[in-house]
């Protein structure tokens, strides 16, 4: 695709003016999950850590760019873990962000775009990479997903959707569960960097994105664009 087909203005909206607290019914689901806020927007809780071991397939890769915690080089992982995840209207942005490993979505509720990003596939006739996006929600015959996977490697980004076509917010927010094979470990996981946003897409992919990138790396761009 060349941009995001779908309406951005409910979820920039609530970036720009962002309520002073959640509502009485969405505090209340953080609470009853226990969940704490995510260092990519949101919130989360952990709720399973298989401890069955599988052999570690990152174990001989390079650290990430900017990865949150130093490599992981032991011989083993866990299988799998698990996630609760939640958008609201006062963390409505899930920022591009990638991991190493597998990763199953499951909607619970609320609806969202997602917007992936593949850097190691071949690039168009323009030099740009893939880009995808595409509705979560319940309504499927129209379309919506209700799981969807995003390989390893792959970076991604998510917003909060109205939950109507016609409706003009949230009242839950979206929650999902993730699984990641093998677990999850912060060496897996690193941001999407000014310099690497650049270097991926073309100004008018730029401009329609760069809403997504972690607010540090939004302040970084016009300095990375000049040194290019």
């Amino acid at each position: 695709m060349s941009g995001i087909i779908f309406d951005t203005s409910y979820a920039k909206t609530l970036q720009a003016n962002l309520p002073s607290s959640e509502s009485e019914k969405i505090q209340a689901t953080i609470d009853i999950l226990k969940m704490q806020p995510h260092i990519e927007g949101g919130y989360f809780v952990e709720t399973d850590r298989q401890p069955e071991r599988v052999p570690n397939p990152f174990k001989d890769l390079p650290t990430l760019s900017n990865a949150t915690d130093k490599a992981d080089t032991s011989e083993t992982r866990n299988a799998s873990t698990s996630i609760n995840y939640l958008l609201t209207p006062k963390s409505p942005v899930g920022y591009f962000h990638r991991n190493r490993g597998h990763t199953v979505h499951t909607l619970h509720k609320g609806r969202a775009v997602y917007v992936t990003m593949y850097p190691d596939r071949p690039r168009d006739k323009k030099g740009r990479v893939q880009v995808n996006s595409f509705l979560v929600g319940q309504d499927l015959v129209n379309g919506e997903d209700l799981q969807w996977c995003v390989g390893g490697g792959v970076f991604k980004a998510t917003f909060l959707y109205p939950d109507e076509d016609e409706g003009h917010e949230s009242k839950d927010g979206m929650l999902i569960s993730e699984t990641v094979v093998p677990g999850f470990e912060y060496t897996d996981h690193d941001f999407l960097t000014a310099e690497g946003f650049v270097e991926l897409l073309d100004q008018e992919q730029q401009e329609q994105l760069q809403w997504l990138l972690r607010p540090d790396q939004q302040a970084r761009l016009e300095e990375v664009r000049k040194g290019k």
